[in-house]
């Protein structure tokens, strides 16, 4: 394989550029990126980038290659012998002739590719007026900084209870903001936590003074005056809540438009086999667009993870490794760090082994049949990382004779 051509230039495109420089590939590297900035980490951006002064950005130097954000350095980039396509759409894909087309006109002719485009965030339908955000891209969450910090304490109402709304509202409160999160659900985090737990990480909330509004869902924004600013959310119930800022954070869908016509299965991201390959060998995928054996998980350990996989396939020509890991996700709320581990289904039972809920630091395992299925964790890292290890190894397969 003489060329490779990475579609993504985040957190699983990098790894995927790094696996295959570790792994011996020394040919063509190509990483396309839709964001004008060099691979940055995420996570923080709902959290210590947005609650940083403004100021922080009064730098020529692009925040991208900065702390808290920066996941490579000159060295790095040009250890990796790569061309850096940023600031470019990857506009269509042609299997056939091994070639992507691109937003600036230009073709690319590889012999393997690995896709890393991603996800979108979700938008409410009807109209977005000025000061309505969501957060996915550093761009994104300059824009929210700006908007946060323009004046003195804003009305600010997130939309979605998962963990990037958590975060953010976790943040906008830390700001001194007045903070309402709308969640649709009875209670955020229910498919992920179960409802007995989810509850306990509710709490959080109401103890830093967020109000927390469950089982409604939004009808529309309001906006008024020249500028169209966003002034009000009206609820699916009728209600209509003050707001002077408002952050979106209803979940995301992989970015797989681009994809369409290219014969490639695509449904809940990119079809593949339990090791990142597509059905075209020469095609694998890693990441938030990655459908891997039927599951797509969005979290940093699994487009670290799976990169490193997708990436031996695609140069051994065919599935000889398999992406096989433990769930894992974190969040920060409120100086609060939640860890959890493993797969929850419905009528497994959550049990506290250590700490309180009162004081807001337990582990708790989830149980099914004697067996634990899951570990969670409110600010005990070290047994979390205990427990996590034991349903890691309980998780491998057993040694054949």
């Amino acid at each position: 394989m003489r060329s490779v051509t990475v579609i993504g230039a985040s957190l699983a495109g990098l790894y995927a550029a790094r696996a295959l420089r570790a792994q011996g590939y020394d040919g063509r590297l190509t990483l396309v990126g839709a964001e004008p900035h060099l691979p940055y980490d995420r996570p923080p951006l709902s959290k210590e980038f947005l609650t940083a002064p403004a100021a922080a950005d009064d730098s020529d130097q692009d925040p991208a290659t900065r702390p808290p954000l920066a996941l490579t350095d000159p060295e790095e980039l040009t250890a990796l012998d790569a061309e850096w396509l940023l600031g470019t759409r990857a506009t269509g894909l042609d299997t056939r002739h091994r070639t992507v087309h691109l937003d600036t006109g230009r073709t690319l002719t590889t012999d393997g590719v690995v896709l890393a485009t991603g996800a979108t965030p979700r938008r409410l339908p009807g109209p977005a007026p000025t000061g309505t955000h969501t957060l996915r891209t550093l761009d994104e969450a300059r824009a929210l900084r700006a908007d946060l910090t323009r004046g003195g304490p804003a009305r600010v109402v997130v939309i979605g209870g998962g963990f990037i709304g958590a975060e953010v509202a976790s943040s906008c409160a830390t700001l001194g903001h007045q903070v309402t999160v709308v969640e649709a659900a009875p209670l955020p985090l229910v498919p992920q936590l179960g409802r007995t737990m989810a509850g306990l990480c509710a709490r959080l909330h109401g103890d830093h003074g967020v109000t927390l509004l469950t089982g409604t869902g939004v009808r529309a924004l309001h906006g008024a005056g020249a500028d169209g600013r966003v002034t009000a959310v009206e609820l699916s119930d009728g209600r209509l809540l003050p707001a002077d800022v408002v952050v979106t954070g209803i979940g995301v869908r992989p970015r797989t438009d681009w994809l369409e016509g290219s014969g490639l299965p695509l449904g809940d991201g990119v079809r593949c086999d339990a090791g990142c390959v597509t059905p075209i060998p020469a095609v694998v995928a890693a990441g938030d667009v990655a459908q891997v054996a039927g599951a797509r998980a969005e979290h940093w350990t699994s487009a670290t993870e799976q990169a490193g996989t997708a990436v031996h396939n695609l140069l051994a020509g065919r599935t000889a490794r398999t992406h096989r890991a433990v769930a894992y996700f974190w969040s920060d709320q409120y100086g609060v760090r939640i860890q959890f581990a493993g797969e929850r289904r419905p009528g497994d039972v959550p049990r506290i082994v250590e700490g309180s809920p009162d004081d807001r630091s337990f582990l708790a395992r989830y149980e099914r049949d004697g067996r634990t299925t899951a570990v969670l964790a409110l600010d005990r890292p070290r047994p979390f990382l205990r427990l996590r290890r034991e349903l890691t190894r309980a998780d491998q397969p057993a040694p054949t004779a």
